[in-house]
């Protein structure tokens, strides 16, 4: 978990913004109202996992006096327009997430050329730095999925599945890869409309009841995992379910012993740290990161622990 780090970013620009022009203590904050940063991420709408990203930038915003524009689109192409959008307006910095790394090059290519600083966040790590980036903000997929694959393994899971809820996304399939690459057993790939839960529901159930003898589940996202439970339930299947991505709902599924465990890359704090590295870029030239990623996750959540994180998850920051 990254706390100290959230704590010392946050020490850095208040301190840095309490001091005047000439370098002597003003005696007061100041604030920065003309600053005005993009966030553009790959969600759909009603996304938990996003609002999470959207409360932490939109927070860090009103911390330090600036404006927070949060736009969002699945679509590369549309999300590469949002992207010349923000640029055309001129902002001050702009945090995207990468689902489509090549979808969106050539506009974050651009941005860049033009003096915007980017950050990327969640998606896109690889690609982040050759883009011209700042740094990312976010989880290894590959370091998430294989120790999500040794946990999994431990729990003697030998014929899984695991759910690809969005076709394309190199995160999310990097998830599966990796998890599959230290399970040591069976793990196979199934797609499914996440932007439908019915229909990720149905599509789960039927799977279980064509193959009774598949023991666990692995979802990509906290509401599908949610979605997964029921399908278990329904079809008198035995199989545990396991998911990356956290949310109230899974944190008391976990509770009740009905999913086994979430990796948490603690969204907040990529929305947060995201605007805070924008902020400190803009008011003190700084390059947050040393031109490395700055992780937020992985984090387990298990029966051990959900407790204490019951209580933000409920406030919608965790």
């Amino acid at each position: 978990m990254k706390i100290k780090t959230v704590g010392a970013l946050v020490v850095a620009a208040a301190l840095l913004a309490a001091c005047s022009g000439t370098g002597q203590d003003s005696g007061k904050v100041t604030t920065s109202k003309n600053l005005t940063y993009a966030v553009i991420t790959h969600s759909g709408p009603g996304d938990a996992f996003w609002d999470r990203v959207k409360s932490g930038a939109e927070q860090a915003g009103k911390d330090y006096g600036a404006k927070v524009n949060y736009t969002n689109d699945p679509d590369p192409a549309k999300q590469s327009q949002l992207i010349d959008n923000a640029v055309a307006q001129k902002v001050d910095g702009i945090v995207v997430s990468m689902a489509n790394p090549d979808g969106l090059e050539t506009s974050i290519k651009r941005a860049v050329a033009a003096g915007i600083p980017i950050v990327t966040v969640n998606s896109g790590l690889e690609r982040s730095k050759e883009f011209g980036a700042v740094t990312h903000i976010g989880q290894s997929e590959t370091i998430a999925g294989k120790a999500v694959g040794e946990k999994l393994k431990a729990a003697s899971w030998k014929n899984a599945i695991c759910v690809v809820h969005e076709a394309g996304n190199v995160g999310l399939e990097e998830r599966c890869r990796a998890a599959a690459s230290t399970i040591g057993s069976k793990l196979t790939n199934i797609q499914v409309d996440g932007t439908n839960d019915a229909e990720v529901k149905t599509t789960l159930k039927s799977k279980l009841q064509a193959d009774p003898g598949i023991d666990g589940v692995l979802t990509l996202g906290g509401q599908y995992a949610i979605d997964a439970v029921g399908a278990v339930k329904e079809s008198g299947s035995k199989a545990q379910v396991a998911t990356f991505d956290l949310s109230e709902d899974v944190t008391s599924a976990i509770e009740a012993g009905t999913i086994l465990f979430a990796v948490d890359q603690q969204p907040y704090v990529q929305g947060f740290l995201g605007i805070t590295t924008l902020y400190l870029k803009s008011i003190n030239g700084n390059d947050v990161g040393g031109g490395q990623p700055i992780n937020s996750g992985p984090a387990f959540i298990t029966k051990d622990n959900a407790a204490a994180v019951a209580k933000f998850a409920k406030k919608g920051t965790r």
